[in-house]
């Protein structure tokens, strides 16, 4: 019952412990990874940017309509 709600948290907290382990603690502390200085130390750690990819597809903010045949 319990056990099998639980169950896949532990096989992530054995696979990868120190990112899960980051990742529950910067949660728990409610940290930015998109502000420095946290972004930067990721960026020199990982050795790749940290900033999500833009998914703009050329168009600007806000709501866009759509038709439907």
């Amino acid at each position: 019952m319990f056990v099998d709600e639980i169950t896949p948290v532990f096989k992530e907290l054995t696979s990868y412990p120190v990112a899960f382990l980051g990742g529950f603690f910067s949660g728990l502390l409610r940290l930015n990874l998109g502000e420095d200085p946290i972004k930067s130390w990721l960026d020199q750690t990982a050795g790749t940017s940290s900033t999500p990819p833009s998914s703009h597809n050329g168009k600007t903010g806000g709501p866009q309509s759509i038709a439907i045949d």
